[in-house]
């Protein structure tokens, strides 16, 4: 007697709430049908699950719907806005200084640094070759040349043997300067190498004669090397 009740009530019940309007594919999806196949709802907009009801057959606006994923279909995703630093300032390299080669060749007048006829340097003329070696300090150099040099006055030999005793006095001076040997040179030309023409000093040898021969008698200096100077 109490089955039959629930029977008749449910039926009732059935028939009492309106039936949502669905295409025939929603028929045994998991819903209470009513017998056009709609699914029935409440009052309150609420769907009966029967036990065969699975997420699958979820139908919308009785349940949240969870459409599957196609295989090999990232989510779309909201585009990430990244945040770039600002590029670091790189100072500019400073210019190098450009090499600048480097050719320099001053003479010593001998009178300057020897007395006549000698080898031994004169204090005076160890000012001079102080002031040499305060400019080499300046500039960087490969090789210094020394050249010593006679005038015509004496035999051949005679002026060679000098001008190589007092080129060899200068270069042992700037040894003692701190100017290393290996970076020098030292020669002589004897009177080879005059720098008056001839018949400049004519005459026998006197006070005149040798004091217009005196650029003849020389110690020359040529410095070859480097110097730095501006790229701009």
């Amino acid at each position: 007697m109490k089955s039959m009740t629930k029977l008749v009530f449910a039926a009732f019940a059935a028939a009492a709430i309106p039936a949502a309007a669905q295409s025939p594919d929603t028929v045994n999806q998991g819903y209470l049908v009513d017998t056009r196949g709609g699914i029935v709802m409440s009052g309150f907009g609420l769907c009966w699950r029967t036990i065969e009801w699975t997420p699958a057959r979820a139908v919308q606006g009785c349940d949240p719907v969870n459409r599957p994923v196609p295989v090999g279909a990232a989510p779309a995703q909201a585009p990430v806005a990244v945040a770039q630093a600002a590029p670091a300032f790189v100072p500019a390299p400073a210019p190098r200084p450009a090499v600048v080669p480097m050719r320099k060749k001053m003479s010593f007048s001998a009178d300057a640094l020897f007395a006549f006829d000698k080898a031994v340097l004169k204090p005076e003329g160890k000012v001079m070759l102080d002031g040499l070696v305060n400019e080499l300090k300046t500039v960087s150099y490969d090789v210094i040349a020394l050249t010593g040099h006679a005038d015509r006055f004496g035999s051949d030999a005679y002026n060679q043997k000098l001008s190589e005793r007092r080129v060899n006095a200068v270069k042992d001076y700037l040894v003692v300067k701190g100017i290393p040997a290996n970076r020098m040179t030292a020669m002589g030309k004897g009177e080879s190498q005059p720098e008056t023409r001839p018949g400049d000093c004519k005459g026998p040898k006197n006070a005149k004669v040798i004091a217009c021969l005196q650029p003849d008698r020389r110690v020359d200096v040529e410095v070859t090397g480097t110097e730095m100077g501006s790229s701009q």
